[in-house]
């Protein structure tokens, strides 16, 4: 979805209300495990990012939820706990709100910023 919004709080408020508490407490968990890195739209999506760099995303499409983990090696280490959910090089798309494992995406958040590898 292309979106106007210039803040992540916007950008939540424009999206369809069924996701909304999702996308609210997505971003929750990202701005209390994501210390020192500074929130933003990038892409047209709600960003964090680190030395300037994003290395978590997430943005609304038209079908789906993409959530994005920039650095592969925390990606890959979880694939197995993905069966059944799309997932790309560096995205996880979940098609309903009850699809989130919100163990395991806490867990890729927190892996994202405690790992030394470079974003894909």
């Amino acid at each position: 979805m292309t979106t106007v919004a210039t803040d992540v709080r916007s950008y939540i408020e424009e999206q369809p209300e069924g996701w909304r508490p999702c996308l609210k407490k997505l971003r929750a968990l990202c701005r209390r495990e994501l210390r020192g890195y500074s929130e933003g739209i990038a892409y047209g999506m709600p960003s964090y990012a680190r030395k300037g760099q994003m290395e978590i995303g997430f943005g609304k499409q038209a079908r789906y939820l993409s959530f994005y983990v920039l650095k592969q090696p925390v990606l890959d280490a979880h694939r197995s706990e993905l069966v059944g959910l799309s997932v790309g090089k560096g995205c996880i798309r979940f098609r309903t709100p009850d699809h989130i494992d919100w163990d395991l995406v806490r867990k890729l958040v927190l892996e994202t910023a405690a790992s030394p590898a470079d974003i894909c």
